[in-house]
C-alpha cells in the first residue's frame, strides 16, 4: 500500500495575468496547476507568459469557471 495519490486528470487551479487594481482589474487567463503527487507543490502548464502584470493561481470552482472571480 502506498501513501501516494495520484495526480487528477484535470487540473485543480488556474492561473491568471491580472493587471489593474480592485473592482476595475482584468482577469486574464493564462494558464493551469496540478498538484504534485508527493502533495509538495503544483506542475504548472503556462498557455502564454506574461511580461508585466501579476500572475494569480486560484483554486478551479463553479463561480471561476463561470468567468467570474
Amino acid at each position: 500500500m502506498t501513501n501516494q495519490s495520484t495526480t487528477p486528470a484535470k487540473p485543480t487551479h488556474r492561473l491568471f495575468l491580472v493587471t489593474g487594481k480592485g473592482k476595475s482589474a482584468n482577469w486574464t487567463p493564462i494558464g493551469a496547476a496540478w498538484p504534485n503527487r508527493d502533495g509538495e507543490g503544483f506542475s504548472l502548464q503556462y498557455d502564454a507568459l506574461p511580461l508585466t502584470g501579476r500572475i494569480v493561481m486560484r483554486a478551479i470552482t463553479e463561480r471561476s469557471e463561470g468567468g467570474q472571480q
